[in-house]
């Protein structure tokens, strides 16, 4: 692979997981027009900012095992998509899709990357 496509493929899944992490915080705002008190609004925000926190421990695992953070992003999806199937399916695509995308795209980097044994 040419080194072009390799920077490429090296930083758009660390890209994509950076800026999936902030599309979902925005997310998080809505505890401040919900009327909770201060404390309670602290503690809704911490709540509502779990699902950044996984997102970026996946990022800071990934971003060193490309492999294992792939997995954990594509489990991180399929844990999602297992939670709304029932309720909401349609949702999968827009929220899950891009977690998909990127574990995939982490692998990918990981399979062309990585370095064979040379048996000497």
């Amino acid at each position: 692979m040419k080194e072009p496509a390799k920077r490429i493929l090296f930083w758009t899944p660390r890209i994509l997981g950076i800026l999936y992490a902030a599309f979902i915080s925005i997310f998080a705002l809505d505890v401040f027009g919900a009327g909770y008190g201060f404390w309670g609004t602290v503690a809704a925000l911490l709540i509502h900012l779990i699902p950044t926190g996984l997102l970026l421990l996946a990022l800071i695992i990934a971003w060193r095992w490309e492999c294992v953070g792939g997995l954990l992003y594509i489990g991180l999806g399929l844990w999602y998509s297992s939670l709304v199937w029932h309720h909401h399916p349609g949702w999968i695509q827009v929220i899950a899709g891009p977690v998909f995308l990127t574990g995939i795209l982490f692998f990918i980097n990981w399979l062309y990357t990585k370095e064979l044994p040379t048996g000497s």
